[in-house]
Parts: C-alpha cells; sequence; structure tokens
C-alpha cells in the first residue's frame, strides 16, 4: 500500500520518514517531488577502453559540481550520474523512485534500473540520468526530477540495510575512489572462432 500526502506529511512529522528541509508545496496525491542537486560523474570515455562490472573493473569518472544558477548539458545518447539536493529515508517504509513525466516526454531518463530504496538506506539518491533525445537537455541544480513513493511493509525487514547496504554513505565512492575500484585499462578477450568447415 502507498501513501497517500496525508500521510506521507504525518510520517515526516513523526518521523517514521526522514526528508531534510521537507517542503509541504512539494506533496503531490500519492508522492514527494525531489530536486536535482549540484554533483555531476561524467565517464571520461577516451581513458576508459571497457567495462566489466563482475571483475569491478569500471570507467574512469570526473566529478563535477555544477553551482546554483549554472548549467549542466547533457548530449544525446550520454550517460552520468547526478545526486539529489533533498536527504531522505526511512527505518520503516521502501521508498520508490520515480521520473516526471514532463521530463520523460522530452526523452531525459532520471534512472535506468534503480529506483528502489530499501529502509534503513538514508542518502541523496544518485540518478542515472541519459538523454534520449536528439538534441542536448539543460540541466539546472535545484529543478525538480524525480518523485518519491513510500510503501508500507507487511512485516519489519529482517535485515538492516544499515549494515548490509552496499551504498550505505558512500554515494558513487565504487566509482571514484581511485585506490579501490579504478578502472584498469585492459582489452578485451578476443572471441575464439571456430574455422568453418568445407
Amino acid at each position: 500500500m502507498f501513501l497517500s500526502d496525508i500521510d506521507i506529511k504525518k510520517a515526516v512529522q513523526n518521523g517514521d520518514i526522514v526528508i531534510k528541509e521537507f517542503d509541504e508545496k512539494r506533496l503531490q496525491p500519492a508522492s514527494y517531488d525531489i530536486c536535482l542537486g549540484n554533483k555531476f560523474l561524467i565517464t571520461s570515455s577516451h581513458e576508459s577502453l571497457v567495462i566489466d562490472p563482475v571483475n569491478k573493473i569500471y570507467a574512469k569518472h570526473v566529478e563535477r559540481i555544477v553551482p546554483d544558477g549554472e548549467a549542466y548539458y547533457l548530449h544525446p545518447g550520454v550517460t552520468v550520474l547526478g545526486t539529489s539536493k533533498d536527504y531522505f529515508g526511512s527505518d520503516k517504509y521502501l521508498i520508490q523512485l520515480s521520473g516526471k513525466s514532463s521530463l520523460a516526454r522530452i526523452g531525459l531518463v532520471v534512472h535506468n534500473t534503480a529506483g528502489l530504496i530499501n529502509p534503513g538506506h538514508f542518502l541523496n539518491i544518485t540518478f542515472e540520468l541519459c538523454n534520449f533525445n536528439k538534441v542536448p537537455i539543460i540541466l539546472r541544480p535545484g529543478m525538480p526530477i524525480g518523485q518519491l513513493l513510500f510503501a508500507m511493509l507487511s512485516n519489519k525487514a529482517q535485515k538492516d540495510y544499515k549494515k548490509t547496504g552496499r551504498y550505505q554513505d558512500r554515494d558513487w565512492d565504487h566509482f571514484a575512489d581511485p585506490k579501490e575500484l579504478e578502472a584498469k585499462l585492459v582489452k578485451a578477450p578476443k572471441a575464439k572462432i571456430k574455422p568453418a568447415k568445407k
């Protein structure tokens, strides 16, 4: 069961949902609008030959801070990571991130697959921003970028995300930390092709 605007507001007031700098004007009938932050993580494609997530080989990235009042141009076919201005989370509810239809209609994808926030996960969420249009899309810090839906669980979760969660308090360090997971320049293995039978 998803929470209505009335229940979201009550949950924020009693502490079951944490939203820093909660703004009642951003409440929708069954969701809460969140805004784009200032941090972007951009792939250095000229330094990255391959991505192998199984072996934890990732592309090299550059972090860029876009000040308030300025803009980032997301070019066609490009994916970058961004963050929310809003810090939020809940020990009680499952949170779902959804895009906004007004942005989807111009070809902007806010998250590719990672749209669930487990109970116990408190964060400035990372967006997977991709431009499916044929022209650049201008992104501005502070613009409404997505919405949060809050779902009630049938029971309290047995596992604690604070102890087991991969991204707890880490955001995108797994991409940006050069000591832990710096991209390795490797050559993709050549495919073994059997000669055709004559």
